[in-house]
């Protein structure tokens, strides 16, 4: 008998049942709420007179839809107001536990899981947030769900699902100097297509992947949506065990041991077969810049835009359009107007160290807007504990409170039509951050240097 992959072990420990028409009955071990997908799903339960399941495996936090500044206020923006107080009403009715603004636990859905110990390796994971693939990370099956699936899960602690195809991503060798996870990822997709995942659940793996921290590793599963992929996930190893020990939900005594001893035996058999298999070379791998409206154009920052692919000209020529680009010049030297660090790809502690490395004793220029918008309340208070807000106000940051903030132009923080913005999260579709936005996909630390420089520069021609 052939053995087994990591995503089929996890997958068949959570069959409840399978159907006729090649569908399983998943169950599902937590389930992450929000403001934004929720209300609809609540609504559905009440019509039908029936309870959560079981709401302790169940956790709500305000995330999507919330002002990053002056949270201690009443929110201001009608829709954002709603959204937040039907949360804390359904959380009340059903019972479900809530982080809301405020809460020393609130934060992005997708940070605050890994942080407090909710995300564990061999778990089944869902949330109405397409990035919940970011749990992934610690060798868990993580996915996004529609609010429909939403309501589902909140019913019955099961879903409907179709097992996907299975894709392998090998990264082996060292990474150069001042490149990233981020740029991991940006570079897998920019050579995949942004569809080129799609049907698949994809392990990452390799000598390159193991050796990232567990929040790179949380920013390359993050983005495994972006090319497609129903999610992505890594085998936990020490580094996992380690990020989780401790944490306020991790399990304590007797059943971390118990735990442990499971989750060691969380890895792909060696004559496993996948339906695909990739593999890239990390000292290929250079600091990514997206240059069109999806995250499969990106290009080396010392490289030049390609020429549109003869299939798809027309939709590549639009991009180039609205981007203000051109096929054949270099993205080296071009002005930007707003940088954004945060989102659930990039604003972890990890990531605002790494941006305030580069940032310290320099300067915005006066033409730039940045903010640094933390994951979660814990990175928040992490942050300042180690002085790293006076070093981003310094230079002339606003360091804002948590939230998805400018990933996605939902809240009040958007960027305004035209401008370029240099962001850390994890599209650039047109109208992401903002009607008529313009923005370039990138890490904290070449985030960071375009900040303040004014301009897109390589980050490794910067002086630390």
């Amino acid at each position: 008998m052939a053995g087994l992959t990591l995503f089929d072990k996890i997958w068949n420990a959570h069959v409840v049942k399978s159907v006729e028409g090649g569908q399983d009955v998943l169950y599902i071990d937590r389930h992450l709420i929000h403001e934004v997908t929720s209300p609809q799903a609540f609504d559905g339960l009440r019509k039908r007179g029936i309870p959560v399941f079981r709401p302790a495996q169940t956790i709500a936090t305000a995330d999507h839809n919330v002002p990053t500044l002056n949270q201690h206020l009443p929110i201001s923006e009608p829709l954002s107001r709603f959204q937040v107080d039907k949360l804390t009403e359904n959380c009340e009715a059903f019972g479900v536990e809530l982080y809301g603004l405020g809460h020393q636990r609130q934060g992005i859905v997708h940070v605050i899981g890994p942080e407090l110990g909710i995300t564990q390796p061999g778990m089944t994971l869902v949330c109405g947030d397409s990035h919940t693939s970011t749990h992934g990370a610690f060798g868990s099956i993580a996915f996004g769900i529609g609010t429909s699936q939403v309501e589902q899960v909140l019913a019955t602690q099961c879903l409907l699902q179709k097992r996907p195809k299975r894709m392998r991503i090998t990264v082996d060798g060292t990474l150069s100097e001042g490149v990233t996870s981020k740029d991991i990822i940006l570079h897998i997709i920019a050579r995949l297509s942004a569809a080129g995942a799609t049907g698949f659940f994809v392990e990452y793996a390799g000598s390159a992947i193991r050796s990232l921290s567990m929040e790179g590793r949380m920013t390359i599963c993050n983005m495994s949506i972006e090319m497609g992929a129903r999610g992505g996930l890594i085998a936990p190893d020490e580094t996992t065990f380690e990020y989780v020990r401790g944490r306020e939900f991790a399990p304590q005594g007797e059943a971390w041991e118990k735990s442990l001893k499971y989750w060691q035996t969380l890895f792909t058999d060696a004559d496993a077969a996948f339906d695909e298999e990739h593999h890239f070379n990390a000292a290929d791998i250079a600091p990514i810049l997206t240059f069109g409206t999806n995250p499969g154009m990106g290009i080396p920052v010392d490289g030049s835009i390609p020429q549109a692919p003869s299939e798809s000209s027309a939709s590549f020529d639009k991009s180039l359009e609205y981007m203000g680009f051109q096929a054949g010049e270099s993205l080296l030297g071009k002005p930007i107007d707003y940088v954004f660090i945060g989102s659930c790809t990039n604003s972890r502690i990890e990531d605002l160290r790494l941006a305030a490395r580069i940032v310290q004793g320099k300067k915005v220029p006066a033409h730039v807007t940045a903010w640094v918008v933390p994951g979660s309340k814990q990175v928040e208070q992490q942050a300042k504990a180690e002085g790293l807000d006076r070093i981003f106000t310094a230079a002339g940051f606003e360091f804002r409170e948590p939230g998805c903030s400018a990933c996605l132009g939902m809240n009040e923080d958007k960027i305004p039509a035209g401008k370029y913005c240099i962001s850390t999260s994890n599209r650039n579709f047109e109208g992401r951050q903002g009607p008529g936005a313009r923005t370039i996909l990138a890490g904290p630390a070449m985030a960071a240097a375009a900040a303040v420089e004014g301009k897109i520069i390589d980050v490794r021609s910067l002086s630390t």
